[in-house]
């Protein structure tokens, strides 16, 4: 029925433009004139489009649109098409427009504009029908990771034409990820694959894929916040104040893990809490009340998840209440902070070591000054003791009792 229908469409038109054409010779030349003008179309899949086609002189030869695959659409006025999708704007002599609603990826292609003068002239116009990418997905991670796993993420659009264009960001920042294409009649399938290894670092991290194209105003994202669960680290924080006696005193085990570690254990020493009255514990904080020289030692904290255990620990020494207090963490007293006693000790040793020092020059000096008194004659050094020297002495027997000296 519909190629009959357009069979007669065309045998009237041609007939019309033979009788036209042998009707007047004035008019026959004006139509050898006349150009149909058309313009591209570009329209967003699920639009409209309008489809125009123009002659700047006409003598009422009627002009007619056909789709891609040569269907007559509209001629003149006349619908030949049964298409509830395409409706007539606008026909006269000089213009033929007609509006395809509800556009889809199969309506793409070229449209031909026909002005039936003698011989027939047509023109071409391309409908260029964009299609709309689905919103991306992201498969490929199943929470929670473990610590040190190897994770793939991929984002997948479908349905984009042309192609649609794929980012990656961690956080704020653009990372690269590997793009595979494939085509699925005139739209086209696009995915984007990240692969790394995860630590702690990555737990909490958002990776957000972002889908750009034209038949967009605003990009598609879709995001995947990472859960890593690792063992737990603690640690001790360190108090503001100088342990003193009598004071109060807290002591906090900061704890990161995934999951939480749970509970937190306080010992002393190796051992128990000793005063469980002054020392007490609230969750991850231990405050003992009131210092005193008793509470002396090193405070251990414990917490473990099911990936493993940590501890951390804390040497604590209380100062006496009128001790001005250190100027270092007291934890680092013991390395780094004066010993009195060590001090003390030295300082007593230098003064013994230079007492002894002075005597020992004193008698030297004194000896030296007695030998050089006694052996003024010669041969003198061979004497066994200082008064013989004096009486043996050459050219000195008369005043061997002016030289004697003795030594006490």
């Amino acid at each position: 029925m519909i190629f009959k229908q357009h069979f007669v469409f065309i045998l009237y038109s041609l007939c019309a433009s033979v009788f036209k054409v042998a009707g007047t010779k004035s008019k026959a030349k004006g139509g050898q004139g006349q150009f149909p003008i058309t313009q591209n179309v570009t329209v967003v899949e699920g639009g409209s489009a309008n489809m125009t086609c123009r002659v700047d002189y006409n003598d009422n030869t009627s002009l007619q649109w056909s789709n891609p695959a040569q269907q007559t659409l509209f001629f003149g006025d006349k619908k030949a098409l049964r298409d509830n999708r395409i409706e007539l704007i606008r026909a006269s002599s000089q213009e033929l427009t007609i509006k395809i609603g509800d556009v889809s990826l199969s309506d793409d292609g070229l449209y031909t504009c026909s002005l039936f003068t003698m011989p027939v002239k047509t023109t071409k116009a391309f409908l260029t029908v964009l299609g709309v990418p689905s919103r991306p997905e992201i498969t490929g991670f199943t929470k929670p990771a473990l610590e040190g796993d190897t994770i793939t993420l991929t984002c997948s659009t479908l349905g984009s034409k042309p192609a649609a264009n794929i980012r990656w960001f961690r956080n704020d920042k653009e990372v690269q990820g590997s793009k595979e294409l494939n085509a699925t009649g005139k739209s086209f399938t696009v995915r984007s694959s990240l692969q790394f290894q995860v630590d702690k670092g990555e737990d909490g991290v958002a990776y957000t894929c972002s889908v750009e194209h034209v038949s967009l105003s605003n990009l598609y994202t879709t995001t995947e916040v990472l859960e890593v669960h690792y063992a737990p680290l603690l640690e001790i924080s360190k108090p503001k104040i100088d342990p003193l006696e009598g004071q109060y005193f807290k002591l906090e085990c900061v704890s990161i893990g995934n999951p939480i570690p749970e509970p937190v254990l306080w010992s002393k020493d190796g051992g128990e809490l000793p005063d469980i009255e002054r020392m007490i514990v609230e969750g991850r904080e231990l405050t003992i009340t009131t210092l005193n020289k008793t509470d002396n030692g090193t405070y251990r904290c414990e917490a473990s998840n099911h990936l493993g255990t940590s501890t951390a620990e804390y040497k604590l020494f209380v100062y006496a209440k009128d001790f001005p207090g250190p100027t270092t963490d007291p934890n680092a007293l013991g390395q780094h902070g004066p010993d009195h006693a060590l001090i003390g000790g030295v300082v007593a040793v230098v003064v013994f070591i230079t007492l002894c020092l002075i005597i020992v020059l004193g008698r030297y000096l004194a000896r030296h000054k007695g030998t050089y008194l006694t052996h003024e004659a010669k041969g003198a050094e061979d004497a066994p003791d200082a008064d013989t020297a004096i009486i043996n002495a050459e050219g000195n027997h008369v005043h061997a009792e002016e030289k004697k000296e003795y030594f006490i």
